[in-house]
């Protein structure tokens, strides 16, 4: 059965992603060949103008487009902070439902009137987010809660900007660089797999409870209960969490919580929830965590919404909430992401490049010596830089790194990894908040302690010396039969020296092989023209000349734009 979508709101959007598309090709793409980049607008300003553009489609259509935008509006390690400033309002900017909808919804759900489920339903929402809204209530036995509610027709929403979001990955299917290391039909796949199961309540309240089991022995972590009883397939009651907001700053002071504690313990926890639980709480933006502020010595605790007077270094507790979005690391990614952390946090860069092997991130052929020359480098001059001075670090730097990889830069031999798709996407957002709360938070610091702990228990794994022992005792017996091959082809003279050219000298060549394309299709829209011109002055009526004309055009553009 084919996919119902709202036709005059998927027009809107694609009309805007067109646009964009269009904006990117003649400005970033045409414009930036050599003879025609003089007449390039600086990107800042044009990308701040598409950013204020989309701000105003998401806020005015909400849905799937808002969450992309708060997505994109905590990236401060990799958007300008104008475009940043363009993108923040979206944090607020889902207008709530009618309270009437929301009633019917919730009643059609339980089959009776809202008073029989509820003793109290508060009218106001006390948030409203792009795919769902939530007010407080009180239970008929006294527990004071919140009630998720799914938008209406949020289902046609969702459908529509998927369709509207495969257009956009059938557009960046023109580009080969963007086909050769991402699978995009994989990641619209698994992007319309994560968007579908934020409708699925029942299974974000499974979620929410994995991970208050995971870490139900931290006491810097807080999960709230879910109600099974009063929740249905579109309607969801949770405890009431709605503490003092992460992103509250000022509150934050007032109550003597320390801002630099709170960025190191967040960081802390995400590192476990990748590297030990392999279960991530993908969307954790400012909305989606709360800090709850615990009682001193002579203070009762505290409720939602309680004033709470300062206390200088006063505990708290980390509140997750919404788990609608979730990444599971697969198996196969697990132990190369260890690998990974190992690496860095003992900076060894051949360790690191072995691990992006592992984890499938590098495309096949990658000069993997090379890849430890750079790493070494970036550690050398990275490591200890604080996460508010990272980009201003990295603009400093580019210069060195051009001149000393610019074979590297220029071949990029990475490839997505759509499995760890939404798991980049919530280390994004975590460096964002990490930079909101603390711009003197140091990374490295926290990932070397947590490096060694991991490399330890590594050592003292029974199951990983066995394994490792088994390969090289496989690797030991097969090793005769190896040899005895390797001296028969050598007798037979089968034995084949297979070579590669260096990655300067494959630029060179390609940038050759370029130039004679462009040289070749210049020339034939030359002789075109000139046809053009003769066919203008000896048959001035008849349309050959402009068909020429067009097709010199045509040639100089396929000349220009395609690459060889």
């Amino acid at each position: 059965m084919a996919t119902r979508i709202d036709f005059k709101r998927y027009r809107k959007v694609r009309r805007f992603v067109t646009r964009t598309f269009l904006h990117f090709l003649w400005w970033d793409v045409l414009l930036a060949y050599r003879p025609l980049s003089g007449f390039r607008r600086p990107p800042v300003e044009r990308w701040r103008l598409v950013a204020r553009r989309y701000r105003g489609l998401a806020g005015e259509m909400g849905g799937v487009l808002i969450k992309l935008g708060q997505f994109l509006s905590v990236r401060v390690d990799l958007l300008p902070s104008e475009v940043l400033q363009e993108l923040s309002g979206l944090q607020d900017e889902a207008p709530p439902e009618r309270l009437a909808d929301i009633v019917r919804l919730v009643e059609e759900d339980f089959g009776r009137p809202l008073t029989a489920i509820f003793a109290r339903f508060d009218p106001e929402p006390v948030g409203s987010a792009s795919l769902a809204q939530v007010h407080r209530a009180r239970l008929p036995t006294g527990e004071e809660v919140v009630v998720k509610v799914l938008r209406p027709g949020i289902d046609l929403l969702v459908e529509t900007d998927l369709a509207a979001a495969g257009l956009a990955i059938r557009l960046l299917q023109v580009f080969k660089q963007v086909r050769r290391r991402v699978d995009l039909r994989r990641l619209i796949e698994e992007f319309r797999r994560t968007t579908q199961n934020e409708l699925d309540l029942a299974a974000e309240g499974k979620n929410a409870e994995r991970f208050a089991a995971d870490f139900a022995k931290d006491a810097r972590v807080y999960v709230p209960r879910v109600y099974w009883e009063y929740s249905a397939r579109r309607t969801m009651t949770l405890e009431d969490v709605g503490f003092l907001k992460i992103s509250d700053l000022a509150g934050l002071e007032r109550a003597g919580i320390d801002r630099r504690e709170l960025a190191r313990v967040i960081y802390r926890i995400y590192m476990q929830q990748i590297f030990v639980h392999h279960f991530v709480h993908a969307d954790p933006h400012p909305g989606n965590l709360f800090v709850r502020p615990l009682p001193g010595p002579a203070e009762p605790p505290f409720g939602p919404g309680d004033p709470v007077p300062f206390l200088a270094g006063r505990g708290f507790q980390v509140v997750f909430v919404d788990f609608g979005m979730v990444a599971v690391i697969p198996p196969r990614l697990r132990s190369a992401l260890r690998e990974y952390v190992i690496a860095l946090g003992t900076r060894d860069a051949a360790r690191l490049v072995q691990a992006y092997a592992s984890a499938g991130v590098l495309l096949p052929g990658a000069d993997l010596t090379r890849l430890e020359e750079m790493h070494r480098s970036l550690f050398e001059r990275f490591w200890g830089v604080r996460i508010g001075h990272m980009r201003d670090v990295a603009l400093s730097e580019a210069g060195y790194f051009f001149r000393e990889y610019k074979d590297l830069l220029y071949e990029a031999p990475f490839q997505v990894q759509v499995d760890l798709l939404f798991t980049s996407r919530a280390v994004g957002l975590l460096a964002g908040l990490a930079t909101t709360l603390d711009p003197e938070f140091d990374p490295w610091a926290e990932t070397l302690p947590f490096a060694e702990r991991l490399a330890k228990e590594e050592l003292r794994d029974w199951r990983t010396w066995l394994t490792e022992g088994l390969a090289q005792f496989r690797r030991l017996t097969a090793l005769p039969g190896r040899i005895e091959d390797f001296l028969t082809h050598a007798e037979r003279g089968e034995i084949a020296v297979q070579t590669a050219l260096a990655p300067e000298t494959r630029r060179a060549l390609k940038h050759l092989e370029r130039s004679a394309h462009r040289l070749t299709w210049s020339v034939i829209a030359a002789a075109l023209l000139i046809g053009a011109v003769l066919l203008h002055v000896d048959v001035p009526r008849e349309p050959w000349d402009r068909w020429f004309a067009g097709l010199a055009l045509g040639a100089f553009l396929w000349g220009t734009l395609t690459k060889r």
